[in-house]
C-alpha cells in the first residue's frame, strides 16, 4: 500500500503521479469542482476557518488529524483501504476466484451504473442542505454540518477516481455530469428521489444524517465486498468516515427529544397531544418529531429499491455487489436453491411469502436497516423515558407511505393497515408534516453563532469534538 501523498494537488495514495492520463484529467475537473462548491456548497460561510477533520492516513489509528481550516482549501482527496493480498471473491457466480484488479468488459454498464448512482448522492446531499449554516444552532453543530459536507465530498472524488480510471471517456463524461445535476431541479434533477427533497430546517438536517445516511451506510457495506476491489477498497475506507455522520443525526434527534422531554418536566406538562402549550415554550412537541420519523424513515426506504429485484440479483450472481455482512452469513453465498420471506401485499393484507433468496438481495438488506433503525428509535424512547413522560416514539411500518417497490400501489397506515385512498387522503396530515407543523419548524431556526451557546430548541452535547471543551470556537466566523 503506497503512503498518502499530501505535496500534490490531488492528495491520494493511489500513485497518481505514475498514471500521468489520469492525473490530468482529475486536475482538469479539479476546477469544475470548486466551482460546483462555491456556487452550491455551504451558502455564507465559505471564508470561515472550520474546526474540520482531514484523513491523513488509511491506517485504523491516527487517521485523521484536526484543524482549522477554510472550506474551499480543504484537502480532498483519493484514499483506498489497504490492498488484502491474495483476496478471494466471497459470492455470486466467481465466488472463490482471485478479486478484479480491471474492469470485466461483461459486467462495465454494471458497475458504471453503480458507481454513477453512488456518485450522485454525494454532491447531492450538499445541495440539500446549502443553506443551513445561517440557521446553525450552535457553532458546535455549524461545524458537524460542515465536516459532513467535505467528507460527501471527498466521497465524490472517490467515486470520480474510479468512474475516470476505469471506464475511459464514459467516465470522465459522467464524472462531468455528476456536476451538472442538482438536487431539486426539475429539469436536471439528482437521480435518487430522496435527494431531490429540500432540507429547510435543521430537524430534517438531523433525521437525513440518522436515516438516510444510514441507508449509504447499507450500500457502502454491500460494494465493500464487490469482486472489484478498488471498488471494494474505496467503499471500505469510506465507511470510516460515514460513521461520524450517522452520529451527528442520531445524537442531534436525541438532543432535540432531550430538550422538549425537560422542558415538558420542568413545566409539569404531561399531555404530549397539547402541542399549543409546547409549542409556546419554543421547543418541537414529540408528535411533530414523530411525523418527520414517519417521512424521512419512508422516503428513505424507497432507497433500497423494489425488495424483489431482478437488477440486484443480477449484481449478486455477478459478484459485483453483495450483502450487508456478506462474510458473516451463513449460506452458500451463491443462493442457488435458498429462499427468503419478504413483506408482501396479499389479498390486501400484509404477508410473508418466501420467494427466491436471489431475487430478494434488496429485501434482506432493507430488513437489517429495519433493525438498526428500530435500535435507533429504542435508545430516543430512553430519553423521553427518563423524564416520566408517558409517550413512546415508533418506526411507521415498511408499507407506509412508499412510491417503490412491494407496497408502492397500495396506502397503508403507520403501523401497517390497508386503508383505501379516501382514508389515506382524510388522515395522512396526521401522519406527515403538514405544511403549519413545517412553517412552526422552520420558524424557531434562528442562528446562534455565540461561542458555547446553544439556541433553545436543542440540548447541548455531552461531548465536545476531538476533546474541545464546550465553549471551544468551532468555527471562526468572517467579518
Amino acid at each position: 500500500m503506497s503512503a498518502v501523498d499530501y505535496d500534490t494537488l490531488i492528495p491520494n495514495n493511489v500513485d497518481l503521479s505514475s498514471d500521468e492520463r489520469l492525473k490530468r484529467a482529475l486536475e482538469k475537473w479539479y476546477p469544475n469542482y470548486i466551482n460546483w462548491w462555491k456556487t452550491v456548497g455551504p451558502e455564507g460561510f465559505q471564508d470561515c476557518q472550520v474546526y474540520l477533520r482531514t484523513a491523513v492516513s488509511v491506517e485504523k489509528d491516527g487517521w485523521a488529524k484536526f484543524g482549522f481550516v477554510k472550506m474551499p482549501e480543504y484537502r480532498w482527496g483519493i484514499l483506498l483501504a489497504p490492498k488484502e493480498e491474495g483476496r478471494k471473491i466471497a459470492f455470486g457466480k466467481h465466488k472463490g476466484e482471485p478479486v478484479w484488479q480491471e474492469v470485466p468488459g461483461e459486467y462495465r454498464a454494471m458497475l458504471r451504473r453503480l458507481i454513477v448512482i453512488q456518485g450522485d448522492t454525494e454532491p447531492a446531499s450538499v445541495e440539500q442542505q446549502r443553506i443551513l449554516g445561517a440557521t446553525a444552532p450552535s457553532l458546535y453543530d455549524m461545524r458537524n454540518l460542515f465536516q459532513v459536507n467535505v467528507e460527501e465530498g471527498r466521497h465524490l472524488w472517490a467515486m470520480v477516481y474510479l468512474l475516470q480510471k476505469y471506464f475511459g471517456r464514459s467516465g470522465r463524461e459522467e464524472a462531468e455530469a455528476l456536476l451538472e445535476r442538482r438536487s431539486g431541479d426539475p429539469d436536471r434533477p439528482r437521480i435518487l428521489g430522496a435527494f431531490n427533497e429540500a432540507t429547510p430546517d435543521w430537524l430534517s438536517f438531523f433525521m437525513f444524517t440518522t436515516f438516510t445516511d444510514r441507508d449509504g451506510k447499507m450500500q457502502l457495506e454491500s460494494l465493500a465486498n464487490s469482486g472489484f476491489d478498488p471498488l471494494a477498497r474505496t467503499t471500505r475506507f469510506m465507511l470510516t468516515e460515514e460513521g461520524h455522520h450517522m452520529l451527528v443525526g442520531r445524537t442531534g434527534v436525541a438532543r432535540v427529544i432531550q430538550r422538549t422531554s425537560e422542558l415538558m418536566s420542568e413545566r409539569g406538562i404531561s399531555d404530549v397531544n397539547d402541542i399549543e402549550t409546547i409549542r409556546k415554550h419554543g421547543v418541537i412537541d414529540l408528535p411533530t418529531i414523530q411525523k418527520k420519523i414517519n417521512f424521512h424513515f419512508s422516503v428513505t426506504l424507497d432507497l433500497f429499491g423494489a425488495e424483489i429485484s431482478t437488477n440486484a440479483a443480477n449484481s449478486f450472481n455477478a459478484s459485483i455487489k453483495g450483502r450487508f455482512g456478506e462474510p458473516r452469513i451463513n449460506d452458500d453465498h451463491q443462493l442457488h436453491n435458498d429462499t427468503y420471506p419478504v413483506s408482501q401485499l396479499v389479498d390486501g393484507e400484509v404477508k410473508q411469502v418466501d420467494v427466491p433468496a436471489i431475487s430478494a438481495i434488496n429485501a434482506r438488506l432493507l430488513d437489517v436497516y429495519i433493525d438498526e433503525c428500530a435500535n435507533i428509535v429504542t435508545s430516543w424512547n430512553r430519553i423521553i423515558s427518563e423524564q416520566g413522560i408517558n409517550f413512546e416514539l415508533h418506526l411507521p411500518h415498511r408499507a407506509f407511505h412508499r412510491q417503490v417497490g412491494e407496497f408502492s400501489e397500495c396506502f397503508a397506515s403507520p403501523s401497517g393497515d390497508v386503508i383505501t385512498e379516501d382514508e389515506w387522503t382524510q388522515r395522512s396530515g396526521e401522519w406527515l408534516p403538514s405544511a403549519d407543523d413545517g412553517d412552526f419548524v422552520c420558524g424557531l431556526m434562528k442562528p446562534e453563532h455565540r461561542v458555547g451557546h446553544f439556541a433553545p430548541w436543542i440540548a447541548a452535547p455531552k461531548a465536545g469534538i476531538d476533546g474541545k471543551p464546550g465553549d471551544f470556537e468551532y468555527v471562526k466566523i468572517a467579518a
